[in-house]
């Protein structure tokens, strides 16, 4: 005969899964490393943007220097950096385009980049004012090429 010691009945009603404090706490807890963890994460984006805006910078400089020397000078003001993209008027000697895409142009808060020929760091001047962009305070530009 079986005794009912090897097969124990099942456990009263109640007994199964977590209670509704449990499932509060453990809320409570990953919304606590939720609120640690987010500044630290912008941060670290925001890292990665100024990062890739000064890589751009160098490319885009580097791009200003083979348009000198297809053309034998740096695109004026008026034209801009549309002139690595398109040949300006009365420019026979461009052979570009000298950049592939109109987004490399933009920095990485969605804002062109800043362009002044001459110079007053150097030939050409080529910045962004970063996530704050030109607030007009006269801000020293986030990321520049001097």
């Amino acid at each position: 005969m079986i005794s009912k010691r090897a097969f124990p009945l099942s456990r009263s009603l109640g007994e199964d899964g977590y209670t509704l404090i449990e499932l509060l706490v453990v809320l409570a807890i990953l919304g606590f490393l939720a609120v640690i963890a987010t500044p630290a994460v912008f941060k670290y984006l925001e890292n990665a943007k100024l990062s890739t805006s000064k890589t751009e910078i160098a490319n885009i400089s580097a791009s200003l220097d083979l348009f000198k020397l297809d053309v034998g000078r740096y695109p004026t003001a008026d034209e801009g950096l549309e002139a690595l993209r398109s040949a300006p008027a009365n420019v026979p000697e461009w052979n570009g385009p000298y950049v592939s895409r109109v987004t490399t142009l933009m920095d990485p808060w969605h804002r062109p980049y800043l362009y002044a020929f001459p110079g007053e760091h150097g030939d050409f001047d080529l910045y962004s004012y970063g996530p704050t962009g030109d607030s007009g305070k006269g801000e020293k530009p986030a990321v520049a090429n001097w």
